[in-house]
This record gives structure tokens, sequence and C-alpha cells, in this order.
């Protein structure tokens, strides 16, 4: 089976390796082996070959990817919750490779009928989304919400919840270009970033109260962010994409009571019940089959092709996800 290996950091597509490996073999007690159809390429995915993710770099050799699609192959004694051809969620990380041997404890059994693509990114974006938009200032019906990052995979998601939540939505992106579609897809309000940025802001939603902000580029665009939020507010960082660390300034923090506060999917994960993070991504799985939540696929490359799809997704102006794709899809 083909499975792809980081065995020092540098540019993904030179970093990646592809490797031929055998079988996992026969599923022990209470283990599954899925079978890969679909895994996405995410930023974190990209920053994680160039070591640049995380608190430190991850312990090399490594297999990446965090998130994808397969179905059950095999199921060993003991497994219940799921039989032979259920789609599932892959277990992560180390998602990129044909076929996985997992405890069976790790899957939650996803609906038919839905597009496997889409279910390939329910893992990371629509969560931290969830997530982020409930867990740090309460929803409250007809109150702003502010994003930047807001054509990426998160940002998208946010924009379809946040509406479904009785929110309104200020997303700023960097290019012009993105906003008559983000327009298109539900954003209330689309604005290119600038340092007068809080000025247009509170033009836009004249008297609207905008307590959260999130934010995915750190630098100076978190204190961008910080003097767009009312006083008391909210901004929850989850990215760092200028590669700068977050920056707020004391009148934000000291005289207006603005809070920085960090999210990362993999802690939530730590600390949370397995019966509770089931429950989640069934009910997110659920808002992807009504058509609720989706994100735009620009490329799908089957695996023998990672070099090109990771070039591919460091590009800049994308319009969407790159996939890759497996045997069995």
């Amino acid at each position: 089976m083909w499975v792809a290996q980081l065995a020092r950091f540098g540019p993904p597509d030179q970093a990646i390796a592809l490797q031929e490996q055998s079988d996992p073999g026969e599923p022990g007690p209470g283990e599954v082996i899925v079978d890969a159809e679909f895994a996405p390429i995410n930023p974190a995915d990209v920053l994680n070959l160039e070591g640049k993710y995380g608190a430190e770099p991850p312990k090399l050799p490594m297999i990446p990817g965090a998130e994808g699609v397969g179905r059950i192959a095999k199921c060993g004694a003991e497994v219940s919750h799921v039989k032979p051809g259920d789609r599932v969620l892959l277990p992560g990380p180390g998602t990129w490779r044909e076929r996985i041997k997992a405890p069976g404890k790790a899957v939650v059994a996803l609906p038919e009928g839905v597009d496997p693509q889409q279910l390939a990114m329910l893992r990371v974006n629509p969560p931290t989304a969830y997530l982020m938009l409930h867990d740090f200032v309460p929803a409250k019906a007809g109150n702003w919400v502010i994003q930047n990052a807001a054509n990426s995979g998160v940002g998208r998601c946010l924009i379809r919840l946040a509406r479904e939540a009785g929110l309104r939505s200020v997303n700023i992106v960097r290019r012009a270009e993105l906003i008559g579609p983000l327009h298109a897809f539900g954003g209330d309000v689309v604005l290119t970033d600038g340092p007068d940025l809080d000025v247009r802001v509170r033009a836009a939603i004249g008297g609207g109260v905008l307590p959260l902000a999130i934010d995915a580029v750190g630098g100076l665009a978190t204190q961008r962010l910080a003097r767009c939020v009312a006083d008391d507010g909210t901004v929850v960082n989850y990215g760092l994409l200028s590669g700068e660390p977050c920056a707020i300034d004391g009148r934000e923090t000291v005289f207006r009571n603005v809070s920085l506060r960090g999210f990362w999917l993999r802690r939530w994960f730590m600390v949370t019940p397995p019966l509770e993070i089931a429950a989640l991504y069934r009910k997110l799985a659920g808002k992807i089959a009504e058509g609720t939540l989706h994100v735009e696929v620009e490329a799908v490359y089957p695996i023998r092709q990672i070099k090109q799809a990771l070039a591919h997704a460091a590009r800049g102006g994308r319009a969407g996800k790159v996939l890759l794709a497996f045997g069995a899809a």
C-alpha cells in the first residue's frame, strides 16, 4: 500500500516521499481496518511539513495528514458499533495512507448518501468553526461575529454556522475578487483587510453588537480584529498564517478589557469525552447532508501525485481545497 512519509522538514512538495509498505494485516480484538477514500491538504498540514506547526516540530519520520474519510474493510472481535462497508472518518493523525489499522473506538459510522469528498473535510474545519463560535461567547441571535481568512475552509463553515445560529458575520479577506463570492455564499459583510479596518467595520454594522472575533492570521491582524470587537470582547486565535505572533495593544486589553484566547482542536480531542466528540460529528455530518456546510474542492489528485498536490495546495489564490484520492475512492 502507498504511504506518504516525511523524514525531513522543508518545502512540502520536496520534503514529502511516497513509499510502498506492507498491508497492516488482520485487525486484533477491538480493532478495525479502514480503506482510505479521500483526505484533504490543510494549511496546518503544509506548516507541519515545513516544521512550523504547533508548540514544537513533530518527531520524524512521520505520516502526515489530520483527517479524511474511508470505509471499514475489516472488524476485529469485540467491535460491534461499525461493520465492513461503513463509511467513517479516518482516525488521525497520519491519514495520508491507503489502509489504516486503528482502535475501533476511534471511528464513528457516517451517514450514507453524502458526498464523501465533503465528509473527508469533516474532522477539522467544521468542529473548529462550531466550537469557536459557541464555546467562548454566547451565540446571541442578532449579534455579529468577525473573522479573517474568511475564504478558508474554517471561514466558510463559520459563515454558514453563524447564520444558522442567528448571528451576522463580518468576513475579512485579502483580495477584492473574493468579496462577491463570499457575499453569495452567505457572508453578511465582506471587507478587505487594512489599517482602517475598525472604521469600516463600525460603518458596516451600524449600532450592532460585535463581541467575538476569530483570527487565523496572527501578527498585526490580531490587533486589527481586537479594535473591531466591543468592550469586553474576545478574540479567539487558531492559526498564524502570517508566521508572526499575535499582537494586541494594551489599549485594547487594559482599557477595553478585550481578551485573547487560543483554540487548538487537538487539545479539544484530549479533554472531551468520546461520546461528546461522536455526538458533535454526527451533528455536523447532518449539516453536510442537508447542505448547510459545504467547502469548494479545487482539485483532486491520486496519492501517487502527492508532490503535485502539495505544490498546488501551497499556492496562493486558490478557490477551494486540494484533496488526495486513494484506491478505495
